[in-house]
């Protein structure tokens, strides 16, 4: 299973809307996610990948695509080093 295909399968659960419904170009705010859906969605993908998600860089996030980019880019560094 891909990155994106984890990280959509776990906003799914927390959202708890189907998986189909999130596409990259999607927003949270398009499937109805709140602020405390977010949180704990970034937590829970932190928490999976082993990865931490500063604030700053999650207020980037434009769309999914963005999120699941930003997850990839921690993972390729973290094999890096």
């Amino acid at each position: 299973m891909s990155v994106e295909e984890q990280i959509r399968e776990i906003v799914a659960k927390i959202v708890h809307v189907d998986k189909s419904l999130i596409t990259r170009e999607g927003t949270f705010k398009d499937i109805k996610a709140d602020s405390l859906d977010i949180v704990q969605a970034m937590v829970a993908v932190e928490d999976t990948f082993d990865i931490e998600i500063p604030d700053e860089e999650a207020q980037k996030f434009q769309n999914f695509g963005d999120f699941v980019d930003f997850v990839e880019r921690c993972l390729a560094a973290k094999e890096r080093a």
